[in-house]
């Protein structure tokens, strides 16, 4: 692919979402909007990205700044404007550039690679991603010569003559000849009602100059959704959860109650795993072949569960490995800790991992049987084949040795299996 660098428009303040956090930064089963379109950006082989940002630019320098370069939008003057101030991290570039919005986290990888490649096979000044609506409205539409050249864009207000005939409309992902780009800016005037500069102008322009015009058609209009409102982030979460559930279940696990089955991305299960309903699982989890996890689960970051194990209802696990066959059935949390093979959790089972300060580790060795209501507090060790008594607590630093059987308030050692 011809080199490209990307520009995400960002430095809205989205003031339909009812918030004092940038509508891009609001989070989508874990994960800010913007990170999808970094994600996608770099699958479709995009490294180079610029953000413009202006409201709430400090928390989202936060989130991109490590993967993106910074500019920002000093007047929230619409998207010709924020194009024009990302020039300043673009001199003496002269590859072409993708510019897509940042609350439209469902445009993928795929769909950047083929608007990317058609504009370069193409020699375009510029390409637009468009889509076919029944509806069109709210959308402004592509206005094309009787040839099907496009000639420009007619925003929603100045669409009232069209609305019966066009439904093809505008999704806001365009490549553009930088230097084309750059030149059309120059000629784009500040619309008389919104008192903005609109990229969208900069169509007409090229195309008054002869400039060469590509489109391509998005085949599932859900992908352009975008993020002005709560109703719409709890759309496009919707999407996105189906289509995280959609593939592991092609992949082999089973999950029985989809509607109340909350995956977040990235999470790696094994074949003939099942997730049963109203289980909730967070990023960076694996969970390994063979296992039974929820109802009624939350298994949240950091988390490895090895294969055959179960993990039942109302358990919670934060940073925790689970070795494979143990089983963690009711009731039960766990954070920071270690279980090794074949282990058995008691119901009501709590490793108290923080001090007020800091968050300590537990270790279980393998087989060893946790009785019921247990409470273990951290930093502590219990070794290989112990049995803890039913409502013991085991103070931190107090080690069970292998073998050994610990009862009572504090947990005493009272023997030793053979």
């Amino acid at each position: 692919m011809k080199k490209m660098t990307a520009i995400i428009l960002a430095a809205g303040k989205g003031t339909r979402m009812k918030s004092d956090v940038p509508k891009v930064l609001h989070k989508i089963l874990g994960k800010s909007a913007i990170c999808y379109i970094l994600d996608s950006l770099k699958g479709a082989g995009i490294k180079d990205i610029v953000t413009v940002v202006g409201y709430g630019k400090e928390l989202l320098a936060d989130v991109v700044d490590k993967q993106t370069k910074i500019i920002i939008q000093k007047k929230l003057l619409g998207s010709g404007d924020a194009v024009k101030s990302a020039g300043k991290a673009l001199r003496g570039y002269s590859g072409d550039v993708l510019i897509i919005c940042g609350d439209t986290p469902l445009v993928g990888s795929r769909t950047l690679k083929e608007i990317a490649a058609r504009h370069a096979s193409s020699g375009a000044s510029m390409t637009i991603l468009t889509v076919k609506l029944k509806d069109p409205t709210g959308y402004g539409r592509i206005l094309r010569s009787s040839d099907g050249k496009i000639l420009k864009i007619i925003e929603e207000e100045n669409a009232r003559l069209y609305e019966e005939k066009i439904n093809e409309v505008n999704v806001g992902t365009y490549c553009f000849n930088t230097k084309d780009l750059f030149e059309a800016l120059k000629e784009v005037g500040q619309n008389n009602k919104k008192k903005e500069f609109f990229l969208t102008d900069t169509i007409e322009i090229l195309n008054k100059k002869g400039k060469k015009l590509e489109s391509v058609l998005l085949e599932n209009p859900e992908d352009m959704t975008g993020i002005n409102t709560r109703r719409d982030l709890a759309g496009v979460t919707g999407v996105l959860k189906n289509r995280i559930l959609d593939e592991l279940m092609l992949s082999g696990v089973t999950i029985e109650d989809p509607a109340s089955t909350v995956i977040y991305g990235g999470v790696r299960i094994g074949r003939d795993t099942v997730i049963c309903p109203n289980t909730v699982i967070e990023s960076d989890v694996e969970i390994g072949a063979h296992c039974r996890i929820g109802p009624f689960a939350r298994i949240r970051p950091d988390v490895k569960i090895g294969d055959g194990a179960e993990v039942g209802n109302f358990v919670e696990l934060v940073r925790t490995e689970v070795g494979s066959g143990a089983k963690i059935k009711h009731h039960t949390y766990l954070g920071d800790t270690k279980v090794g093979r074949n282990v058995n959790i008691g119901a009501g089972t709590i490793t108290a991992n923080f001090d007020g300060k800091n968050k300590n580790r537990t270790v279980i060795e393998d087989g060893a049987f946790i009785g019921i209501g247990a409470r273990l507090v951290a930093p502590v060790r219990i070794g290989r084949g112990a049995i803890i008594g039913a409502g013991a607590v085991v103070l931190k630093n107090h080690n069970v040795p292998k073998a050994a059987v610990a009862v009572g308030v504090p947990a005493r050692i009272i023997r030793k299996k053979k």
